[in-house]
């Protein structure tokens, strides 16, 4: 269940991202409040998930797989480029996520 969580919390935190970058500095009131609800929800499920991992662990994979998301999705979604070297900072990052996990941390 704790993965389920996780998992959650990754997509609340990748629409915290895209919330935010549509309230426009909190001057557009809905989406400030989406921004305001979503990272509560993100930071609740968060909260579920480190009940079982490792607190330093937890929030590494929770930021990482929030960052990745958030680059694919800016460049599928809001046409932003993906260049190699996003590319190649997306495996390092996915290969940190994997590392950790090798390490017996959960």
């Amino acid at each position: 269940m704790h993965w389920l969580h996780l998992a959650v919390a990754v997509v609340f935190e990748t629409a915290v991202a895209i919330c935010a970058g549509k309230a426009r500095g909190f001057a557009h009131r809905g989406w400030t409040a989406a921004t305001l609800v979503t990272g509560g929800l993100a930071t609740f499920f968060l909260s579920r998930a480190l009940l079982t991992f490792d607190v330093g662990v937890g929030y590494a994979l929770w930021t990482s797989l929030a960052g990745v998301g958030i680059t694919l999705l800016g460049a599928l979604v809001f046409g932003q480029r993906l260049t190699w070297r996003k590319a190649a900072g997306i495996a390092l990052v996915i290969g940190g996520v994997v590392g950790l996990q090798l390490a017996g941390a959960a």
